[in-house]
């Protein structure tokens, strides 16, 4: 079992990483169904709390069958975050997590997510402050360092755990790297392994398919996993690692049933969610996913993403059903983009 704080979770959790335009209630309603053991809210903007921005407000929704859940911050001002900690915790969320770790230029260049790595003290005292202001067990998510010059991870770590966070996500890439080249675990793993760090040590970062998270899971000790990129349009990936790593062989790829099964549910909560214009809108980003593999799906992707009701959308599915019904996916390689370049931050 891993604690952080007073949340229990398996022995080897997989967690579903806060992602910006992606991580909403709908989209964590399905991962939740696969397997999801711990979700994050999209990161909020502490400023935003603090003006009340809509935006901002509305991903403090959460909902009981999605817990464990926890609410992301960011911030580069302690008054603020402190603040954003408070109006985060009457909304009883099981933890706070900061986001030191978002590496787009309207967040890390204006001192927040990444950009705080390039002052260490600096993220000490936001954090403290954090720690300071609410009762929520509070964990960050990061990155190795700003560049290759200051992957300063490991005192990153060891400050961070003596001011009171009880766990934290490590991202195998800094700042610079944003999403390009191989994510780098050999750090991850040095601090998962310093006996000084008593806290949960989560890895992230490029991990795409069972083997891949049953081989990190054994080469660098961390306590659990937080899979991002990979469960987009694949929420599947979170039962299909757990029953590798419990039995070493691998479930079958979902089938079509169960792919639009899950097409429908997103849908229906996403209308649910936002309302039926921004809903349907907001859906159009996932079929293309969610339905990789499928020959000539050209014709059916190109009605979903025009049509304007959920009746017309379902109607779609249910086509989809009956041309390819009885058709064998075969296993496809997850390809992991850099979300950002089609979900950018408004």
């Amino acid at each position: 079992m891993v604690k952080i704080g007073n949340i229990n979770l398996p022995s080897f959790p997989l967690l579903l990483a806060p992602m910006e335009d992606v991580s909403d209630p709908p989209f964590r309603a399905v991962c939740k169904d696969n397997g999801a053991d711990l979700m994050y809210t999209e990161f909020i903007s502490s400023e935003g709390l603090i003006r009340d921005a809509i935006k901002s407000r509305k991903k403090l929704d959460i909902f009981d069958y999605e817990r464990p859940i926890g609410i992301q911050i960011f911030g580069g001002d302690e008054e603020s975050l402190s603040l954003a900690a408070k109006i985060v915790e009457v909304t009883n969320p099981d933890l706070l997590d900061i986001n030191f770790g978002c590496p787009v230029k309207k967040v890390a260049l204006k001192g927040a997510g990444a950009g705080v790595l390039k002052d260490i003290d600096l993220m000490v005292r936001l954090t403290s402050a954090v720690v300071k202001s609410t009762s929520l067990p509070v964990t960050v998510k990061t990155r190795l360092g700003w560049d290759d010059n200051t992957r300063n991870i490991e005192e990153v770590a060891e400050r961070l755990q003596d001011v009171g966070i009880k766990a934290l996500a490590i991202h195998g890439r800094t700042r610079t790297q944003m999403y390009k080249g191989e994510a780098d675990w050999t750090l991850i793993g040095k601090i998962k392994n310093n006996p000084r760090i008593t806290i949960p040590i989560i890895g992230n970062g490029d991990i795409d398919s069972p083997e891949k998270a049953l081989e990190y899971k054994n080469r660098y000790g961390v306590d659990g996993i937080m899979i991002g990129r990979a469960a987009i349009g694949y929420p599947w990936i979170f039962n299909e690692i757990k029953h590798f790593v419990a039995t070493g062989e691998h479930l079958p790829p979902p089938t079509i049933e169960d792919r639009l099964q899950v097409c429908r549910k997103h849908l229906r909560k996403s209308i649910e969610w936002k309302n039926p214009v921004v809903g349907i809108n907001e859906m159009r980003r996932h079929y293309s996913n969610y339905l990789k593999g499928l020959p000539n799906i050209k014709e059916f992707r190109n009605k979903l993403v025009t049509l304007k009701t959920e009746e017309e959308l379902n109607e779609v599915f249910d086509t989809i059903s009956t041309t390819y019904n009885g058709y064998e996916f075969e296993k496809i390689p997850i390809q992991l983009v850099d979300y950002h370049e089609k979900c950018p931050i408004n």
